[in-house]
């Protein structure tokens, strides 16, 4: 049962469940920078990316909400921007300074690499300094933003860890919490089960536009999304079309109303389950539902492929459920994989539950990530531990074209 969770407090009174100080480039050609800073001073994360140049419209917005939003997560204490040059910086930096949290702000034009390197070595070993004197105070449940992300599912997870991933999503929003979810593909052929839930015609319409915004897209391509939707690790775990697959992405998402429907890395005015208008890709989704917020992902299962991810400043965890007896494939993966934050541990004591109720639940999971001990730092995630690469490397990258960032069609694998 949980009893008292403990957290950071943040100056715009958020909390969060983790303490980093992040360097984070404004733009490509800063990356170097960046990683220069992170690599002289141990314990900071550099977050590069391959974005913030020749962008326009709301693909350049995008690309500010979601670094604006990544160093205003509860989960950052502080933050050192670096750019090319001082407009694009300044922007990103007054974002996230206006949380009250410390920022620093360099620009490389003019003073080069080196000097840039340098002098935000200085800035991050004093913002790593102050922020090691921030200890952890009580927080209530609601103030632990969630997301929820499946992964590699097959023909268990819609039966047994999506469901008990609705319990927590029900339980959560029943205690005044604030749920993400989103995967725009992953609803196809049950997106009117998703309408049906939205309170009023306004959420519904924007839901709506969403969906159906992403269906042209993929229409106007003549695109074939097969062996995209559903991935072949879906198909190799026996799910044979995107609808079977959608089933088990809205059965994590409970009972509860949806009470709103975001564009990418928009944060949350509301109490409760959002939709989020998202790739299904694991980097890209996880990195704008933290950028709106989110201090800790979970949810689904991972199938026989086990997909692996982690977000650099969120900590990941996922759940399998026991009672309804996974696939072998899928138990001995979970177990003899490199243990990621989707498929840590899930069959020993951790996050392994059933949907009956039977088995150690999620919930509880939540004391060892924000642990009650104020000194805690809170228990690794097993991604964290292997020194994974962070998935915010490529937030919108690879698997989304540079026209159709914010809702591609799923040309890839998922």
């Amino acid at each position: 049962m949980v009893t008292q969770l403990t957290g950071y407090r943040r100056p715009d009174g958020r909390a969060g469940i983790r303490n980093h100080v992040v360097v984070l480039p404004v733009d490509d050609l800063s990356n170097a920078a960046a990683e220069g800073v992170a690599r002289l001073v141990p314990g900071v994360i550099a977050l590069p990316h391959a974005y913030g140049r020749l962008q326009f419209g709301e693909d350049l917005e995008l690309t500010f909400r979601t670094l604006i939003g990544t160093g205003a997560n509860p989960n950052v204490a502080a933050a050192v921007v670096i750019g090319i040059e001082p407009n694009w910086t300044n922007r990103v930096a007054d974002g996230i300074a206006a949380t009250g949290k410390p920022v620093a702000r360099l620009s490389i034009e003019g003073h080069g690499d080196l000097e840039t390197i340098t002098e935000g070595a200085r800035h991050a070993a004093r913002l790593l300094q102050d922020a090691a004197e921030i200890t952890r105070e009580p927080i209530e449940r609601s103030e632990v933003m969630i997301s929820i992300k499946c992964g590699e599912s097959d023909t268990t997870s819609g039966l047994g860890s999506c469901p008990t991933t609705a319990q927590v999503v029900d339980r959560h929003v029943a205690v005044g919490g604030t749920v993400l979810f989103g995967e725009t593909t992953e609803l196809t052929g049950g997106e009117h089960l998703i309408a049906a839930r939205c309170p009023d015609e306004e959420v519904r319409k924007k839901f709506q536009a969403f969906f159906d915004n992403y269906l042209e897209t993929v229409e106007a391509a003549g695109a074939n999304l097969l062996g995209s939707q559903p991935t072949q690790g879906n198909i190799a775990g026996g799910l044979s079309t995107i609808e079977e697959k959608a089933m088990g992405n809205i059965a994590k998402t409970g009972t509860v109303p949806v009470v709103d429907a975001l564009a990418p890395a928009e944060a949350p005015t509301r109490p409760g389950l959002n939709f989020m208008d998202t790739s299904s890709a694991a980097a890209e989704c996880i990195t704008l539902m933290a950028a709106a917020g989110a201090v800790l992902d979970g949810g689904g299962l991972d199938g026989p492929r086990n997909a692996r991810y982690k977000m650099a400043i969120a900590p990941a965890t996922r759940t399998v459920s026991t009672a309804m007896r996974s696939t072998p494939s899928t138990r001995s993966q979970c177990l003899r994989s490199r243990p990621s934050s989707k498929s840590a541990r899930m069959m020993g004591n951790i996050t392994a539950v059933s949907h009956q109720g039977r088995g150690f639940s999620p919930l509880d999971h939540l004391r060892r990530v924000c642990p009650i001990r104020p000194l805690s730092p809170g228990r690794l995630t097993s991604a964290r531990r292997l020194a994974h690469e962070p998935a915010f490397s490529r937030p919108w990258s690879r698997r989304m074209p540079r026209s159709h960032r914010s809702r591609s069609p799923e040309r890839r694998r998922s």
